[in-house]
């Protein structure tokens, strides 16, 4: 738990779509107040757990992220707004910026950006960017007229994560950025476990 503020300049977003496949998620968000799409992948479990949300209908037993939105709630706190802060090769870092329900005592929150969109969708939240991390990693453009917008997410739902990136990247996958770091990485302790279980 960190208690200090993130510096930089802060652009608030949305989510503006989310596309999966069964081995692997990109959540798209846009900023309110501009034209860039950040795309970040996040496991299918992840994306799940944020289209759950927003399609309104209740899971008939609380999944993690309603755990945690619950235990949170209980203790008589919020989440204000969620912060993705960082990318450092190849991996987003964010915070949950975690308060008394008047805006007090603020607690900030290492997190994975899909965590944090996750919980930002249960509390209502906003959702904001760092400037910076616009300006180290490939962005897509949004569309601006009705029809680029209708073309736009035509194309989405028939694209599969790995034709996105290659979009990105002019046709090479490598260098893509996600929010829990390289394949060959070890998972974080504690996924492991859940996994097996």
């Amino acid at each position: 738990m960190s208690t200090e503020k993130t510096p930089g300049k802060e652009v608030e977003v949305r989510i503006y779509s989310i596309a999966t496949s069964l081995t692997e998620s990109i959540i798209f968000l846009d900023e309110t107040e501009g034209t860039r799409i950040l795309p970040i992948w996040i496991g299918p479990m992840e994306a799940q757990a944020i289209a759950i949300r927003l399609s309104g209908y209740p899971s008939p037993r609380p999944m993690t992220h309603d755990l945690i939105f619950s235990v949170i709630k209980t203790l008589g706190l919020t989440i204000s707004r969620v912060t993705i802060t960082d990318i450092v090769e190849n991996t987003y870092y964010s915070q949950l910026h975690i308060t008394e329900p008047g805006g007090g005592n603020l607690r900030l929150v290492d997190s994975r950006p899909s965590d944090a969109v996750a919980l930002a969708v249960r509390f209502g939240c906003p959702i904001f960017i760092n400037e910076q991390v616009f300006e180290k990693t490939q962005v897509l453009s949004k569309p601006i007229t009705e029809d680029e917008v209708v073309k736009f997410k035509q194309d989405l739902k028939n694209l599969k994560p790995n034709d996105i990136i290659g979009q990105l990247l002019n046709g090479g996958l490598q260098g893509r950025a996600s929010d829990e770091g390289g394949e060959d990485e070890e998972k974080q302790e504690g996924e492991e476990e859940d996994e097996q279980t």
